[in-house]
């Protein structure tokens, strides 16, 4: 059985996302973030050697790994029917922000996270410029395409879709400067596996969209 562990505000809301997409059957555990320092449980730490989210169970398997659990799923459960091949138009663009959303994205973000715990008065330059360009390349790309994976829906989406909401629960980009983000997030919000995803993962919280 195919077990997803999902720690409350936190990037494994991608897989419980990308389950709903698929249509799967699937267990889901909900684990709430300590209050001393919110950070996940013992219990959830427990699950796999890093201690962090996301992290799946397949029977005997103990997958980590955004990318990873996502490639797995899609490819065993999904057929791979939400990670075009290379005989698509869309193979290249797909393989850049799958691969951008963690590597890059994510990585602007938590070093400028680190800044701010810091006390720092001012973000470091040279990370305030990584975001910004960070932001401006996404929303130039949903500026030509409807979606980050090319003209349907990706597993490259469910990895930058965390980025673009929940993650800026904890600092980020206001969306004011990024049309084209703000008007993709409008689309994602409106798809009926989104909202299943969301309610079932973060139940009682209103996904930020906007």
């Amino acid at each position: 059985m195919l077990t997803v562990h999902h720690l409350r505000i936190s990037q494994s809301e991608r897989i419980v996302w990308l389950c709903e997409e698929l249509g799967l059957d699937y267990e889901l555990k909900l684990y709430t973030r300590r209050s001393d320092n919110n950070l996940a449980p013992d219990e959830y730490k427990a699950l796999h050697p890093m201690g962090i989210a996301p992290v799946i169970t397949d029977s005997d398997l103990v997958l980590g790994e955004s990318g990873a659990i996502c490639e797995y799923i899609d490819r065993k459960y999904g057929n791979a029917r939400l990670s075009p091949g290379p005989e698509s138009p869309d193979f290249a663009g797909h393989l850049f922000w799958f691969h951008f959303s963690n590597a890059t994205f994510m990585t602007n973000g938590m070093m400028a996270l680190v800044a701010r715990q810091l006390g720092g008065d001012e973000m470091p330059g040279f990370v305030a410029d990584r975001m910004a360009k960070g932001w401006q390349l996404a929303d130039a790309r949903l500026a030509e395409t409807p979606f980050f994976g090319g003209q349907n829906l990706t597993t490259a989406d469910i990895m930058m879709g965390f980025n673009l909401t929940t993650s800026r629960m904890f600092g980020g980009a206001d969306l004011a400067p990024y049309p084209h983000i703000a008007a993709y997030l409008k689309r994602i919000g409106e798809r009926p596996a989104y909202r299943r995803a969301m309610e079932k993962c973060e139940p009682g919280m209103e996904p930020k969209l906007d």
